[in-house]
């Protein structure tokens, strides 16, 4: 999402980009030394501050080789209150491993799922413990520059794209635009299904990728709504693709874009009460009564509460909510589809890498 900009933070921006410019060059120049791993290891990444959906791409990847591959997922576990190394279980929280670790944890429990803000340490306690771990995702470890990855999947949004932005404060970037030439592999992210050849064509020119690197399209996928709770009944009313005047949605979002999200939902009820808070945001009692007013305050004969994934496993922690918020409370699951037809060449791409790569060798 585009921020607000004041012209004033300006010479910050200049700033932060010379100090990340200068880590940068003594990583690259070996001043500072980079790690690499006998096992393949892929980054998945951006450049931006959040909001390009690094976690349904990184369950893309967990999809595409969970089948061949015992995998293992490696993040900073943003937000939460632990430290240290932390392998996810079944009784694990977000206060302990971050939201988007719970989330993937959730969906795919047999696959190890770790934290670690020193991603050097947690590939070495992965491969003790796991040492048949046969590929490692780095989830937003793009500017972990102390790992030198296999294959890095740098993401940006279609409508703010890197090319587009300017370095925090002023903009969204953490690191400068010439910086995409660290990526193998270049997605651009929510694009819309109808983009017209025009139109990438001229985002293929803007971009100007190396020749060693491959640039695709992805756009995002929702699936019908699932109750938030687990012993909740799921109602077939709510199907989405049941475009009816009699269903209102109380829509609550703690994510960093969730303008594609409620575009999809416009034609599909009569009324949208939209409740966004922050990125990663920490809900509360109060947060819980909002969203209970807005419920009642909706006057469709049909009403539900939905949510997002990674919102859902904050707001599951909340048990003691009573009904009929409880039963109307529902997550929509996300993911992620090429254009085209761009998804064999991508995967190819992938299992190659990791197939072929005994040692952590760079690709390019």
């Amino acid at each position: 999402m585009a921020k607000t900009r004041s012209i004033f933070l300006y010479p910050f921006s200049l700033l932060y980009g010379l100090i990340t410019d200068v880590r940068n060059f003594l990583y690259s120049a070996e001043i500072i030394k980079s790690r690499e791993f006998t096992v393949p290891v892929l980054c998945v990444g951006n450049l931006s501050a959040g909001g390009t959906g690094k976690t349904p791409h990184t369950e893309y990847l967990i999809e595409l080789l969970q089948k061949s591959y015992k995998v293992a997922v490696l993040s900073r576990g943003y937000r939460r209150k632990s430290s240290g190394y932390i392998v996810a279980d079944s009784n694990s929280t977000v206060s302990d491993i971050g939201d988007e670790p719970l989330q993937i944890s959730r969906k795919y429990p047999v696959i190890t799922i770790a934290v670690d803000r020193n991603r050097v340490h947690g590939v070495e306690e992965i491969m003790k413990a796991c040492p048949e771990t046969g590929v490692i995702i780095l989830d937003d470890g793009y500017q972990h520059r102390r790992i030198t990855p296999g294959l890095s999947i740098l993401l940006s949004d279609f409508d703010n794209l890197i090319i587009n932005d300017h370095m925090l404060p002023y903009g969204n970037l953490r690191e400068n635009r010439h910086n995409m030439n660290r990526a193998d592999i270049i997605l651009i992210t929510k694009s819309p299904e109808n983009i017209s050849p025009i139109q990438r064509r001229l985002i293929v020119r803007d971009v100007n990728k190396k020749p060693y690197q491959n640039l695709y399209f992805t756009s995002i996928s929702y699936s019908d709504p699932q109750p938030l709770f687990e012993n909740e009944e799921k109602n077939e009313a709510l199907l989405l693709s049941d475009k009816t005047s009699e269903k209102g949605f109380v829509l609550v979002t703690g994510i960093a874009n969730p303008g594609p999200l409620a575009k999809y939902l416009e034609d599909r009820a009569s009324e949208i009460i939209h409740l966004s808070f922050g990125d990663h945001h920490n809900f509360t009692r109060n947060d819980i009564e909002k969203i209970h007013s807005a419920y009642n305050n909706l006057r469709a004969p049909l009403k539900y509460i939905l949510t997002t994934e990674k919102d859902g496993v904050r707001l599951r922690e909340f048990t003691n909510i009573a009904e009929p918020i409880r039963s109307a409370f529902y997550y929509i699951p996300i993911g992620i589809w090429f254009l085209n037809d761009d998804q064999n060449e991508f995967d190819n791409l992938i299992v190659d890498y990791v197939r072929k790569n005994k040692r952590n060798n760079r690709v390019s």
